[in-house]
């Protein structure tokens, strides 16, 4: 064979391998920009969970000050019932 024909081969093996590296590179970006997105996702999925979280937490403590005055509500008519009740001896019957 003639040399230019192993210069021409030569030559298309590079430009073939430089094809194939292309190639590779761009398929690792597209893989990049994919784990990008879903990490993205991933955090929007996070703050959403958070802040939902935060409103639970607000509610049940808007719930549990609720329960403290209504416990105190209760302890107030109990004592109020314990002074009027005839039948119900009170420290101060003794």
């Amino acid at each position: 064979m003639a040399i230019w024909v192993w210069i021409v081969i030569g030559i298309a093996v590079v430009v073939l391998l430089g094809l194939v590296a292309v190639a590779a590179v761009r398929r690792r970006q597209r893989e990049l920009d994919e784990r990008r997105e879903q990490a993205q996702a991933l955090r929007q999925q996070a703050e959403t969970h958070a802040r939902e979280a935060d409103e639970r937490e607000r509610v049940a403590y808007e719930h549990q000050q609720q329960a403290k005055d209504a416990r105190r509500v209760a302890a107030e008519v109990g004592s109020r019932a314990d002074r009027i009740d005839p039948d119900r001896e009170t420290p101060d019957d003794e």
